[in-house]
């Protein structure tokens, strides 16, 4: 049976070795470039003196490697379910070839066990391999954006694609036995799967672990103002949720120094009173006026950020690994039931 398995699969098998023996090549040549690079001109910028335009010139490097890398990880998983994973059982239905296969000594669970057991260990390989040597050709560029709970950089680095992957390919068979037919079954598993992904990024992610709460200055947010809120045209103090480097903040409001929410009212009150030129708005009002009156606002407010530690980024990418996983496997055993009892 495994031989059977593997005779079915080598087409696809030896179009994944030479896809990721080509990729692993190129990026083993550029990635040694791009980590020589940043040892030599970000790593001792601060000798230099000029981070900025060190580092702003380093993220310029190999854009189109950065722009394709991404979408790949993000695209493999899928294109498994489809090609892998529809076709697996679908197309044996669809032609009756598996009645052929269970008159044989091979039970049909046996003859499902071995055809997922094979292949989705082969996805997981798969996914595992590409996500280790991308994390590693990103790493310089990570390390200077220390962005990795990010949705575009979280999802393609680590081991979340092995889940993405396995899932991916189980949901792919599921399709295939449920509906019969390769075509049908390959565009259901691509919408489900996008679905779910979604799903989980938005709706489940953020709930996984409860934040971290921490009260910063006022003054480390990344954007400082005044300006009018909604509807009512009143002026009030903005300040933009501050960055803590490979942290996610979740949320930022301004509280006061009892501890209670400034509302939009509050705020437009206390700029009444401590900086009347710039909450009349008055044309007077200069940069000496804003500085003071960001100093009151400063002495009087402060942030309170709901975050995740950059120390829980391993904690996530194994829960959610953990949640793929565990749907796969439970689609599996869908895939075992039906097989058994409904597909005749």
């Amino acid at each position: 049976m495994i031989r059977l398995t593997w005779l079915q699969f080598r087409v696809q098998a030896l179009i994944a070795v030479v896809a990721m023996a080509i990729t692993a090549l190129v990026l083993a040549v550029t990635g040694a470039r791009l980590a020589h690079l940043y040892s030599t001109s970000v790593a001792t910028c601060t000798v230099q003196g000029d981070c900025d335009t060190a580092t702003n010139a380093f993220r310029l490097h190999d854009q189109f490697l950065q722009n394709m890398l991404g979408p790949l990880l993000l695209v493999v998983p899928g294109l498994i379910g489809i090609f892998w994973g529809a076709p697996l059982i679908a197309r044996e239905v669809q032609a009756g070839t598996f009645r052929l296969a269970w008159t044989q000594s091979v039970s049909r669970r046996r003859w499902l066990a071995v055809k997922l057991g094979s292949l989705g260990l082969a996805s997981a390989i798969v996914a595992g391999l590409l996500s280790l040597i991308v994390t590693w050709w990103f790493s310089p560029l990570d390390r200077v954006n220390a962005n990795r709970f990010s949705p575009g950089v979280f999802d393609e680095r680590g081991i979340v694609i092995i889940g993405y992957a396995v899932f991916a390919f189980v949901l792919g068979v599921t399709a295939g036995v449920l509906l019969r037919r390769t075509l049908p079954a390959m565009a259901m598993s691509l919408a489900l799967f996008v679905g779910v992904r979604l799903a989980v990024t938005y709706l489940i992610r953020p709930h996984l672990v409860s934040p971290a709460h921490t009260s910063v200055p006022v003054t480390s947010a990344t954007g400082l103002g005044f300006g009018s809120s909604g509807s009512s045209g009143v002026v009030t103090f903005i300040a933009k949720t501050p960055r803590i480097p490979n942290a996610w903040v979740i949320s930022s409001q301004i509280v006061e120094k009892s501890g209670h929410l400034a509302s939009t009212a509050v705020l437009h009150q206390f700029l009444m009173t401590a900086c009347p030129d710039i909450a009349n708005q008055q044309a007077g009002a200069n940069q000496g006026t804003f500085g003071a009156c960001v100093a009151k606002v400063s002495a009087n407010y402060h942030l309170v950020l709901a975050y995740q530690p950059a120390n829980r980024y391993w904690t996530f990418q194994w829960y959610e690994t953990a949640i793929f996983v565990f749907l796969a496997f439970a689609l599996a055993g869908l895939c075992f039931w039906w097989v058994s009892n409904r597909l005749t």
